[in-house]
């Protein structure tokens, strides 16, 4: 699951008594905002011995005044940020990244949701399956409408759902005509045999010169002759 985001403090709120090093090196961390900084650039711009930063670090964060996120692109790399912030997906790979490493149970689990609450409402706009979602309660955290795009999305690239526009009516009468929904594709992988696009004559490209007696004709045609002795 994602993490708890915590409540960013106010601003305003008056800072606990800090010695000067805790100032100096709280001050650098807070303009650095969401992309932190690492203890060695620390030191570098501060000048400060190893075993005074990291003495300092541990008391701002007893503190409550910064924190250590994990930097997915070097997990050995620690870095401090002020609490107020979230780092940037620079840093902590986006939402779908939980301590440093992809939440692919969250991935999973929000698929699975996501095509559940497809196949109940038949016909489902974006909007609808993150409704629905947020209505569940499945999850401890909340859900973005930017993760449910990219979720529904990615699962009509793997042909689990189709994108398509409604036309008002039938299954999609309770979408506006016109409107992009989504539908499960599960019972749908093809046509039955004997329906229309399975006959050739479905994909042919001069199926409009094909006459009974003409020169293009069912008669004379050796696809659909074929087709015919390998349905009967």
């Amino acid at each position: 699951m994602l993490p708890q985001k915590r409540p960013h403090p106010d601003s305003k709120t008056k800072l606990p008594p800090l010695s000067e090093t805790e100032r100096v090196l709280y001050e650098l961390i807070k303009s650095k905002q969401n992309l932190g900084i690492w203890t060695a650039d620390m030191k570098r711009e501060t000048g400060l011995q190893t075993t005074v930063v990291t003495k300092t670090l541990k008391s701002l964060q007893n503190k409550n005044l910064i924190k250590d996120v994990v930097n997915i692109h070097n997990k050995a790399r620690k870095i401090y940020m002020a609490v107020e912030f979230e780092p940037s997906k620079e840093i902590s790979g986006g939402s779908w990244y939980s301590d440093g490493s992809l939440d692919t149970d969250f991935i999973r689990i929000l698929r699975e949701q996501c095509l559940k609450h497809i196949e109940r409402l038949q016909v489902a706009t974006m909007e609808a399956i993150y409704k629905s979602i947020q209505e569940s309660r499945v999850f401890k955290v909340e859900c973005t409408m930017q993760q449910i795009v990219e979720i529904v999305n990615a699962m009509v690239l793997d042909k689990e759902v189709e994108e398509l526009k409604s036309t008002g009516i039938g299954d999609f009468s309770k979408v506006q005509s016109g409107k992009i929904c989504y539908r499960s594709l599960k019972g749908r992988e093809g046509p039955k045999v004997g329906s229309f696009s399975s006959i050739p004559c479905g994909v042919c490209p001069r199926i409009s010169e094909c006459t009974p007696d003409g020169i293009i004709s069912p008669k004379t045609c050796i696809y659909y002759n074929k087709w015919l002795k390998l349905e009967f």
